[in-house]
């Protein structure tokens, strides 16, 4: 909501256009000073502490130390062990406190009575749990903040105790909120993996294309990307990708950016729990009628179809209807939010009489200021939701108009994650897009554009291949050309970073099959064209390469049987995470397809106790005794 912000660039969202109020930023009632999160990409954060640091000294700026203090269930397993009791009676007891964040054991006993009765009965348990709340809730041990950088005035030693982490790294001896209560401000410069993404595919557009695009300057009002947004295709679009915003987006169909702000407020727990969202659709789709309880309130709620979505909208109705100044209007919201009776008792009064004193009627008051509470239920800040959204609508404007730059940038972001890597593959797929698999003599180390719609597999996503190894490969096939088989590779290649490891899961994944397609045949002679290629590098260093080079000719291969086709997918997802060419349950789909009741990554939104049906492959299992004493197998 500030427009200074905006008019020195620090967000790109212009609270006058999307209406958003700066006395929810900063008003002359607010205690606490406006907190500015400010993201950045995660491969230039670093830079730009160290250009914070340069600029306002080192003595200036530091980390800020966080502590982490012994919940509940660790202090229980900490005492049991110093008692020395067996850890699978110290387990059972501490999984009796339930997994209430920052709940005390006090509190645990009062609502678990299986607890509380073992505490009564049983003199062990009960020693055990009062040393463990001797304990809880004292620090455990210090990190460092994720985000937050501190910025003085004056050398921070002046003010505060330094220390250093780990890493030599100077940090504040004093937690952000004792920070705060002295007078320095907090930053929190966060690193955020979208801005990366959305980097990567900027410039590998400008890399295949020769088109440079400004983001920050798209059309806001792109039919394709709504176009895509309706059709459900939101993998890999920020905060838009789970299967129920999908769902929710696909019932609203987004037409402009104003819709993408409510999404991202209505798919929160409170109003998928308040039926909000299901009201808001019909609204929003035409299939109920829009009223207001007050003329006066459709300028203020007409861009959400009549219900209170945001706070911005609470301070509003307050100042509007009941005089409230903005300074008093975001203090209800607080109170609201924080569900503060006495003072929203207090609240009410005034709000009552100061819409009395406009007209209003006392009782149409009290159920607006009825309605108000009931918001802070699912009330989110619209200043949060316009940015989250403008995000998300640069990545939905990217993956719509250079699809397969940003798939290949997605799919290298996420390497590392095979199952992350399996989804976007099966999207590309979904696009027209083909994953075209590793290949010793067309990959690089991130996954590249190849033609108009293809995408080649990047090398790093094979596993024990690392960047070294990808480095080398790449040095030795610019030096000398593509690879001609895997005895000329091994040849060339550093084997102090390209070692038999690295050879073995780059057969396995079938980047050689461009070569030689017979992945068995090279894996019986890797040994052979390992030896023979550090031989030649020997011979080579030693100046001893001449005759014997011309005279020696191609290396004959032994011959063996080929693999299965099941031991060849099983290769591939040990080197991959994932089958790549085929999968085993192929020749099943039909059947597994008619008796699943759902698949695998549906799993997240099935509700806990529901029994459902799916296929699979059993990959790994393991024993274990249930309380009964019982053996168990859990896959």
């Amino acid at each position: 909501g500030s427009l200074v912000s905006y008019a020195m660039g620090i967000t790109e969202i212009d609270p006058v256009d999307n209406g958003l109020i700066f006395e929810r930023f900063l008003n002359e009632e607010r205690i606490s000073l406006p907190d500015i999160d400010v993201d950045f990409c995660m491969e230039g954060r670093e830079d730009v502490i160290r250009y914070v640091t340069e600029k306002y000294g080192r003595e200036n700026v530091s980390h800020i130390i966080t502590f982490s203090v012994m919940q509940a269930r660790a202090a229980v397993r900490d005492v049991g062990r110093v008692l020395e009791m067996p850890y699978g009676e110290v387990d059972r007891i501490a999984k009796l406190i339930p997994p209430t964040p920052r709940i005390r054991i006090k509190d645990a006993l009062e609502q678990e009575p299986r607890l509380r009765d073992l505490y009564r009965e049983e003199p062990r348990v009960k020693e055990l749990l009062d040393y463990a709340m001797e304990i809880e809730g004292l620090v455990r041990h210090f990190s460092t903040h994720a985000a937050g950088v501190v910025i003085s005035d004056r050398p921070l030693s002046e003010y505060i105790p330094l220390c250093k982490d780990q890493k030599g790294d100077v940090l504040t001896q004093y937690e952000m909120n004792s920070l705060q209560a002295i007078g320095l401000i907090k930053f929190d410069l966060l690193s955020l993996r979208t801005l990366t993404l959305i980097n990567r595919t900027l410039k590998m557009v400008e890399q295949t294309r020769g088109e440079r695009i400004d983001i920050d300057r798209i059309p806001i009002d792109d039919r394709r990307t709504y176009e895509l947004l309706s059709q459900g295709k939101t993998s890999g679009l920020f905060q838009l990708e789970s299967r129920g915003m999908t769902d929710l987006i696909m019932r609203l169909k987004p037409e402009r950016f104003q819709d993408l702000v409510a999404l991202i407020a209505l798919y929160r727990p409170g109003p998928l729990g308040s039926g909000k969202i299901d009201d808001y659709v019909r609204r929003r789709r035409g299939r109920t009628e829009v009223t207001y309880e007050l003329p006066e309130l459709e300028r203020i709620l007409q861009e959400t179809y009549g219900i209170i979505l945001y706070q911005e909208q609470v301070m509003k109705i307050a100042n509007e209807l009941a005089g409230f100044t903005m300074g008093e209007a975001d203090r209800l919201r607080r109170a609201m939010g924080k569900k503060l009776p006495e003072e929203m008792e207090m609240m009410e009064e005034k709000f009552i009489e100061g819409a009395r004193k406009k007209g209003i009627n006392p009782r149409m008051a009290e159920k607006i200021f009825s309605e108000m509470s009931k918001f802070a239920e699912y009330g989110f800040n619209k200043s949060h939701s316009a940015a989250y959204a403008y995000v998300a609508y640069q990545t939905a404007y990217l993956k719509a108009n250079y699809p397969i730059e940003f798939m290949a940038s997605l799919l290298s972001l996420e390497m590392g994650n095979a199952e992350n890597i399996l989804r976007y593959i099966y999207e590309c797929r979904s696009m027209g897009i083909e994953v075209l698999p590793p290949d010793v003599n067309e990959s690089f180390r991130d996954f590249t554009v190849i033609g108009d719609q293809s995408i080649r597999f990047g090398l790093s996503a094979v596993k024990n291949v690392g960047d070294s190894a990808v480095e080398a490969i790449i040095e030795a096939r610019e030096r000398g050309g593509k690879f001609s088989s895997l005895f000329d590779f091994c040849e060339r290649v550093d084997h102090r970073r390209v070692n038999k490891r690295v050879v073995e899961s780059l057969i396995k994944c079938g980047a050689f099959d461009s070569i030689d397609p017979h992945r068995s045949r090279l894996m019986a002679n890797l040994r052979d064209a390992i030896e023979y290629g550090s031989r030649r590098q020997r011979e080579r260093g030693g100046g001893q390469i001449g005759l014997f080079e011309l005279v020696e000719g191609p290396q004959e291969l032994k011959e063996v049987a080929e693999w299965p086709q099941s031991l060849v997918l099983q290769y591939e997802k040990e080197a991959l995470g994932f089958y790549l060419s085929g999968h085993p349950l192929a020749q099943y789909s039909d059947e597994i397809a008619k008796y699943s009741t759902v698949e695998a990554d549906q799993l997240n939104e099935v509700a806990d106790g529901q029994e459902v049906v799916m296929g699979g492959i059993v990959t790994r299992y393991k024993e274990v005794r249930t309380k009964k004493g019982e053996m168990m197998i859990q896959a």
